[in-house]
């Protein structure tokens, strides 16, 4: 891990992340806008990705633009929207070919970022307004993408957790938007929402693969040379949320299955020391098969057609998941306490502990495997504003200890319990 060695360069306006390695034949450039978490922005933010992928000035087409992306050797480009804690980003990432690789003598890197300069500074659009007939059409298809949650009843239920868990914060708003929103966005304001992202988000750009250095910078201010006036940094949780009393919320819906999702407040996030405490408890309570939730809720007391947990690293959440019959909603919530109980009480083994750090290490060398991988670990310290390589990630988790698991434990606090149940079911 030690050949990862991330420049970051200062330019004018953005920063330029610059990770030289030889582990992988295609090249990956990842731009990410980064602004505050709000409501009022959420729905036009997260439509934008479908709208600016429908074309450019001189590729008037999705159909065009996928040609030209063809054109050079298959590279992929990928638009979308995410959170991490309390910031909306938006991702425009292409992967492609090493230029090395060729038989020629193209110029991919430039052809690349004349084209990722053209999405950003030339879309398909006129006169400071997108074309109304994509707007109106990716509408739809931002309409049908939130309607689907519903359907998708984990992804519902958790989504749902969130919002009772989480009420009032930034961290509840929806990343894909609202439904009641939808009407009101036109090709106009949305482009005016697309020029504030362009010109007030806090923007990083990545390019990693096997790369000159000073050959990236050169390239990257020849093509993005655009004037901006940033006035977004990352917002980074440090306040502790005090939970007097857990929240239980019990909704029916035409389900067989129950959901039964459980939030519980970590009082610790990424820029803490005691992340890789987090990340090991989370391994251990339920992040792997091996885990108490698992063992427990699913195998022992079969009570469970799933059971597990991940945490939100930069909002201080843990959040459990499980599919239950509903008539075993009680049963099921008292075993996962348990489990809460006997990591503050220590009911676990040293070897259990080694075999979670593994495990944990294994998978973030995994991470490490993948490019893009690469990049979302270094952007978590942007996010963070902590600055930690994976060496020193390995060797926070490896010096964690039992009572430090213990104590992370104890300062846990249960937020809210959120059930999915079937209708006319008795709880």
């Amino acid at each position: 891990m030690s050949e990862l060695n991330e420049q970051i360069i200062e330019q004018n306006g953005y920063y330029l992340h610059i990770i030289p390695t030889k582990k992988f034949k295609t090249n990956v450039l990842l731009i990410r806008f980064l602004a505050p978490l709000e409501k009022e922005t959420a729905t036009k933010r997260a439509l934008l990705p479908f709208v600016l992928q429908k074309g450019t000035k001189n590729f008037p087409s999705e159909r065009q633009l996928r040609t030209k992306l063809d054109e050079l050797y298959g590279a992929k480009l990928n638009m979308d929207c995410s959170k991490k804690g309390e910031n909306h980003l938006i991702t425009i990432q292409i992967s492609f070919v090493n230029e090395k690789f060729l038989p020629t003598d193209e110029q991919i890197m430039a052809d690349v970022l004349s084209l990722v300069k053209e999405l950003l500074l030339e879309p398909n659009g006129e006169n400071g307004s997108f074309k109304k007939e994509i707007v109106e059409r990716e509408k739809d298809t931002l309409r049908q993408k939130i309607q689907s949650i519903k359907d998708q009843k984990m992804s519902y239920a958790n989504m749902r957790l969130i919002d009772e868990m989480c009420k009032g914060e930034p961290f509840e708003t929806h990343v894909h938007g609202y439904l009641e929103d939808l009407d009101e966005i036109n090709e106009k304001n949305l482009y005016e929402t697309f020029q504030a992202m362009l010109n007030d988000d806090r923007m990083d750009i990545y390019v990693l693969g096997d790369i000159d250095a000073n050959q990236v910078e050169t390239s990257i201010q020849k093509h993005v040379n655009f004037r901006r006036n940033r006035k977004h940094e990352a917002t980074n949780v440090k306040a502790n949320k005090e939970v007097k009393d857990y929240n239980e919320v019990i909704e029916a819906e035409k389900v067989q299955q129950g959901k039964l999702h459980i939030g519980f407040r970590t009082n610790t996030t990424f820029s803490d020391d005691d992340y890789y405490v987090l990340q090991v408890f989370n391994g251990l309570f339920g992040g792997f098969p091996h885990s108490k939730l698992f063992m427990n809720v699913r195998e022992k007391h079969q009570l469970a057609y799933y059971a597990s947990s991940r945490i939100e690293s930069h909002k201080g959440l843990l959040l459990v998941f499980s599919g239950i019959a509903p008539s075993v909603f009680q049963k099921a919530k008292e075993i996962i306490m348990e489990q809460w109980n006997e990591m503050k009480q220590g009911n676990f083994t040293d070897e259990q502990v080694e075999e979670t750090k593994r495990l944990t290490i294994h998978q973030l060398k995994e991470t490490f495997d993948h490019p893009v991988g690469i990049i979302e670990l270094m952007y978590h310290q942007v996010i963070g504003n902590k600055s930690i390589t994976p060496n020193e990630m390995f060797e926070a988790i490896e010096q964690v200890k039992k009572e430090d698991l213990i104590q992370l434990a104890e300062k846990m606090e249960l937020d809210t319990i959120y059930f999915l149940t079937s209708e006319g079911e008795e709880q």
